[in-house]
């Protein structure tokens, strides 16, 4: 594709020329809109403010939860972050549909299957693919380390009570099979 204003060759894909910065109205510049943060209608708690930041940088909504709690606790300012949230909350407009690939996006949550006391080590290291038992050793590392053993305690009753324990996948039964009969009056009389 050629630019518009200075005639040089640009990619198929671009918005604006690199050389001349005028914007491109071809088929795909039009087809590109830009990313809009909105609360979720859809991946709520409290006001979608989590859920909607989620959605626009991509990651899962419990991560995001986490982190705003952890960053609202950390500082020592709770009230920060609770300003925070009720200040997002009136600014960040509300999605007007649901995000139809939150379905299909990868989950956070507390893992059923390898649980030591409530699952969110095992969770976390679902999430990112790696063995749950250095997830475990850097959660007990870094609650030793900075000498804040109850931060490290807090952190991880709120990541338990934000992280929603993993589904059950569904397993349909199959039916019983026939009873074999290896008696062989009783085959020549069903004949």
């Amino acid at each position: 594709m050629n630019c518009a204003g200075c005639a040089r060759d640009i990619g198929d894909d671009s918005t604006y020329c690199a050389y001349c910065g005028a914007a491109q109205h071809g088929e795909c510049a039009e087809t590109t809109r830009t990313r809009r943060l909105e609360r979720s209608v859809t991946d709520r708690q409290i006001g979608g403010v989590c859920g909607g930041l989620a959605v626009y940088l991509g990651l899962d909504a419990t991560l995001v939860r986490i982190l705003w709690i952890v960053l609202s606790i950390v500082p020592g300012a709770i009230l920060f972050g609770l300003i925070a949230y009720v200040a997002a909350w009136a600014i960040i407009p509300e999605a007007s549909t649901g995000d139809a690939a939150a379905a299909t996006r990868r989950r956070l949550s507390r893992s059923r299957t390898d649980v030591k006391l409530a699952g969110v080590c095992g969770g976390l290291a679902e999430y990112f693919e790696v063995d749950s038992t250095p997830v475990r050793l850097l959660w007990a590392v870094l609650t030793i380390f900075p000498g804040a053993i109850v931060c490290g305690v807090i952190a991880y009753v709120v990541a338990w009570l934000v992280m929603p324990v993993a589904a059950v996948q569904a397993m349909t039964p199959t039916p019983p099979a026939p009873p074999l009969t290896t008696d062989p009056v009783a085959e020549s009389a069903s004949e």
